[in-house]
């Protein structure tokens, strides 16, 4: 009897350890912090974060682009009305089609809500200092941003920032200043508005690693939309109304749908892959506003803007060169001997 019954408890704990494993191939970002992810799926999933993060910088210039037209025909807090709330609408569809509105009073929860306050604090400093700043130098204090992330993934996530992931980070600011070449006389009070906006962005990004994984992204993106929303209203009802064409509201629409999207993106980079390792990957805003300067506004980028583009793309594939390495080595290093 007791071999019996040791081989029962032998038998049942395979199964529930199967079980587990089963669950964790299906989410294994939900069940392991970055830190403890083997080897191979840590690649993969870092892997996909940074196409994330790429992707959500792609959505946001796109974004930038219809709304700097549009803001021509329209006062700025009435814009960003309008335009967030048409996108809390779409990421309410998609939250209904991925049967995640069973889950909408976790936008009332604690984490979720303060991160979604921050956000729209955030969006509304960089926003005020923007308008009275050379968009040079704004662009250079807000993505300042991978500084503040790095920082703060060491020393409230626990991440361990190699001379690899510092050196990008360095080098890919660098490459930022040779992009956007800020004049010394737009630093001002201003300026430090803009620096508590960037702070307050990196602040956003950090507290979503901290939000509950059973919550959907998707609900953590509505929660964004809605607060950036809901204070762009008031700031509106301060401002007043104004009349705008079916065109600008077409427009807005679609930027909408590319600021949800980047909204979604970010959220999910931010709960899956290494703050430290994804964030110079935001540098690539700069590459594509750039790109789409010269598509519609026939920008053409100086010496110095070829530096920064060199220094960008160069500090991106540094990333990514050292971070296989180290894969590797710790995959060679997991070998038994």
């Amino acid at each position: 009897m007791p071999a019996a019954r040791q081989a029962r408890t032998r038998k049942l704990g395979m199964i529930r350890g199967g079980v587990v494993l089963a669950h964790a191939s299906i989410r294994p970002s939900l069940l392991m912090t970055p830190q403890l992810l083997s080897s191979p799926s840590s690649a993969r999933v870092n892997g996909r974060a940074i196409a994330m993060m790429i992707g959500a910088m792609g959505c946001f210039v796109l974004n930038d682009a219809l709304v700097k037209h549009v803001s021509q025909f329209m006062p700025s807090a009435q814009l960003i009305f309008v335009r967030g709330v048409m996108a809390s609408g779409l990421v309410l569809l998609v939250a209904h089609r991925l049967r995640a509105l069973r889950h909408a009073g976790a936008v009332l929860n604690p984490r979720v809500a303060l991160r979604g306050a921050v956000d729209a604090c955030a969006t509304m400093m960089y926003l005020l200092s923007l308008f009275r700043l050379p968009i040079g130098n704004a662009t250079a204090i807000n993505l300042a941003a991978p500084l503040f992330m790095t920082v703060f993934a060491v020393f409230f996530l626990g991440e361990r920032a190699g001379v690899a992931r510092w050196s990008a980070v360095v080098l890919g600011f660098v490459g930022v200043l040779c992009v956007v070449q800020p004049s010394g006389e737009g630093f001002n009070a201003w300026a430090l508005l803009c620096l508590a906006g960037t702070l307050f962005h990196a602040m956003r990004d950090l507290m979503t690693r901290r939000i509950d994984p059973a919550i959907p992204s998707v609900i953590i993106t509505l929660a964004t939309a809605l607060a950036v929303t809901v204070l762009a209203g008031c700031l509106t009802l301060l401002s007043g109304w104004q009349a705008f064409a079916l065109r600008d509201l077409a427009l807005l629409g679609v930027a909408a749908a590319f600021l949800a999207s980047g909204y979604f993106l970010l959220v999910q980079c931010m709960r899956t892959g290494e703050v430290s390792l994804t964030a110079p990957f935001r540098y690539m805003a700069v590459l594509f506003a750039m790109l789409l300067g010269y598509a519609i506004w026939d920008e053409i980028p100086n010496g110095w803007a070829w530096l920064g583009i060199a220094l960008l793309v160069g500090s991106g594939l540094y990333m990514l060169h050292s971070e296989r390495g180290r894969t590797r080595a710790a995959a060679l290093d997991a070998q038994p001997e």
